[in-house]
Protein backbone atom coordinates (compact mmCIF):
# COMPACT_ATOMS: atom_id res chain seq x y z
CA UNK A 1 0.00 0.00 0.00
CA UNK A 2 1.28 3.17 -0.72
CA UNK A 3 1.01 6.44 1.68
CA UNK A 4 -2.12 8.06 0.16
CA UNK A 5 -3.72 4.52 0.39
CA UNK A 6 -2.62 3.90 4.08
CA UNK A 7 -4.37 7.43 5.04
CA UNK A 8 -7.71 7.13 2.92
CA UNK A 9 -8.09 3.57 4.41
CA UNK A 10 -7.34 4.80 8.28
CA UNK A 11 -9.69 7.68 7.36
CA UNK A 12 -12.33 5.32 6.77
CA UNK A 13 -11.74 3.00 9.32
CA UNK A 14 -12.10 5.82 12.22
CA UNK A 15 -15.30 6.58 10.15
CA UNK A 16 -16.79 3.43 10.20
CA UNK A 17 -15.41 3.34 14.29
CA UNK A 18 -17.34 6.58 14.86
CA UNK A 19 -20.17 5.40 13.57
CA UNK A 20 -20.44 1.80 15.30
CA UNK A 21 -19.62 3.25 18.48
CA UNK A 22 -22.49 5.90 18.17
CA UNK A 23 -20.28 8.88 19.00
CA UNK A 24 -21.80 11.41 16.09
CA UNK A 25 -25.16 9.82 15.13
CA UNK A 26 -27.25 12.98 16.08
CA UNK A 27 -30.47 14.33 13.70
CA UNK A 28 -30.16 17.99 12.81
CA UNK A 29 -33.32 18.67 11.18
CA UNK A 30 -33.66 16.62 8.19
CA UNK A 31 -29.89 15.79 8.12
CA UNK A 32 -28.83 12.83 9.53
CA UNK A 33 -24.92 13.58 11.12
CA UNK A 34 -23.06 10.62 9.33
CA UNK A 35 -19.03 10.95 8.83
CA UNK A 36 -19.51 7.92 6.89
CA UNK A 37 -21.46 10.29 4.23
CA UNK A 38 -18.05 12.33 3.84
CA UNK A 39 -15.72 9.02 2.84
CA UNK A 40 -16.53 10.26 -0.91
CA UNK A 41 -13.82 13.29 0.21
CA UNK A 42 -10.95 10.49 1.70
CA UNK A 43 -9.10 11.16 -1.27
CA UNK A 44 -9.25 14.53 -2.08
CA UNK A 45 -8.52 15.35 1.44
CA UNK A 46 -5.28 13.33 1.90
CA UNK A 47 -4.24 14.23 -1.08
CA UNK A 48 -3.67 17.41 -3.89
CA UNK A 49 -7.14 15.35 -5.81
CA UNK A 50 -9.70 17.53 -6.85
CA UNK A 51 -12.86 17.00 -4.80
CA UNK A 52 -15.50 14.70 -6.86
CA UNK A 53 -19.22 16.89 -7.39
CA UNK A 54 -20.39 13.55 -5.28
CA UNK A 55 -17.65 14.85 -2.43
CA UNK A 56 -19.08 18.52 -2.46
CA UNK A 57 -23.06 17.46 -2.34
CA UNK A 58 -22.12 15.45 0.80
CA UNK A 59 -19.92 18.32 2.57
CA UNK A 60 -22.81 20.96 1.74
CA UNK A 61 -24.89 18.02 3.25
CA UNK A 62 -23.01 17.54 6.22
CA UNK A 63 -22.09 20.99 6.70
CA UNK A 64 -24.52 21.51 9.76
CA UNK A 65 -22.88 18.84 11.20
CA UNK A 66 -19.01 19.64 11.16
CA UNK A 67 -18.79 21.67 14.39
CA UNK A 68 -19.82 17.88 16.21
CA UNK A 69 -17.31 16.43 14.35
CA UNK A 70 -14.97 19.00 15.36
CA UNK A 71 -15.14 18.16 18.58
CA UNK A 72 -14.92 14.31 17.95
CA UNK A 73 -11.88 13.16 19.57
CA UNK A 74 -11.48 10.39 16.33
CA UNK A 75 -12.56 12.47 13.84
CA UNK A 76 -11.20 16.27 14.94
CA UNK A 77 -7.44 15.86 13.65
CA UNK A 78 -9.35 14.95 10.06
CA UNK A 79 -11.61 17.45 10.22
CA UNK A 80 -9.57 20.22 11.40
CA UNK A 81 -6.79 19.02 8.88
CA UNK A 82 -5.76 21.78 6.22
CA UNK A 83 -6.63 19.00 3.38
CA UNK A 84 -10.32 18.81 4.53
CA UNK A 85 -10.42 23.10 4.83
CA UNK A 86 -9.03 22.98 1.21
CA UNK A 87 -11.67 20.49 -0.09
CA UNK A 88 -14.68 22.58 1.06
CA UNK A 89 -13.28 25.87 0.38
CA UNK A 90 -13.20 24.15 -3.55
CA UNK A 91 -16.84 22.86 -2.81
CA UNK A 92 -17.54 26.31 -1.95
CA UNK A 93 -18.74 25.38 1.86
CA UNK A 94 -16.22 27.07 4.33
CA UNK A 95 -16.06 25.20 7.60
CA UNK A 96 -18.48 26.86 10.17
CA UNK A 97 -17.10 28.84 13.21
CA UNK A 98 -17.97 26.67 15.55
Amino acid sequence: MNMNTTKVAMILLVLVVVVVAGEVQVSTAAITCNPVQLSPCANAITSSTKPSDTCCARIKQQRPCLCGYMKNPYLQKFINSPGAKKVANSCQTPFPNC
